[in-house]
């Protein structure tokens, strides 16, 4: 039996701008937590709850790319999509994200990946939205959950 180790996932709601900072540490070298976010193949293992099951219509991680998914649970879809606006291998990747729910709410969402030794990696992402209000909703809406659930699921692909 393989024993993974879960590190905290901190979720913080900046009081002065509509953004979201997620800050999350890994046990794997920032080249495999690239490649987790990127290949859609391995994000279908880790991306959302637990209890939802993902399918991928288009997932194009590049520099002028876009995506689109769907989470289904018990009959219910919830479609996401956005663009990638900038992917650098191993380091950053800025894209928009959109729930298509709320097709108005676009998000800015910028990832970093800090090698911090010893083969691990600091992931920091945000999320930057048009109001407080949108903020609140998104945070409110479950994202915690998907967040935590999705992360813990990504700690057990990488340590396959």
């Amino acid at each position: 039996m393989t024993t993974t180790r879960t590190h905290e996932t901190e979720i913080i709601a900046d009081p002065d701008v509509p953004l979201v900072r997620i800050i999350r540490e890994f046990d794997a070298p920032r080249e495999k937590v690239f490649r987790a976010h990127t290949d859609p193949e391995l994000i279908v293992e880790w991306l959302g709850p637990r209890d939802l099951t993902m399918t991928i219509d288009h997932y194009d991680c590049r520099t002028g790319g876009s995506y689109r998914y769907v989470h289904t649970r018990e009959g219910e879809e919830y479609g996401f999509n956005g663009c990638f606006h900038e992917v650098r291998p191993s380091e950053l990747i800025v894209q928009t994200f959109t729930f298509e729910g709320y097709p108005d709410s676009v998000a800015l969402e910028r990832l970093v990946l800090k090698d911090i030794g010893n083969g691990r990696t600091r992931l920091t992402a945000t999320s930057l939205v048009d109001s407080f209000e949108g903020r609140d909703a998104f945070v409110a809406g479950g994202m915690e959950t998907g967040v935590r659930e999705g992360y813990e699921r990504l700690d057990e692909l990488l340590a396959r």
